[in-house]
């Protein structure tokens, strides 16, 4: 059982990191460019789009905790 715990918390560890809200922030722009994926809109730009506003979000919130 050691072993299926130290594999969970590796995966957790490794997906999640240091900031649970970028892996959920991730989660969701993959959720929303799947579900436009199936609209006739092009879906090409949602994620690229999630993952700059997380970045962006990211790193303010690091300079603040700085300040």
């Amino acid at each position: 059982m050691s072993r299926v715990v130290s594999l969970l918390r590796f995966v957790w560890e490794f997906v999640v990191g240091d900031d649970w809200r970028i892996a959920a922030g991730v989660a969701v722009g993959l959720g929303l460019t799947a579900g436009i994926a199936h609209s006739p809109v092009a879906a090409w730009w949602v994620l690229p789009a999630a993952i700059l506003l997380l970045l962006g979000l990211s790193v303010w919130r690091a300079a603040r905790r700085r300040a």
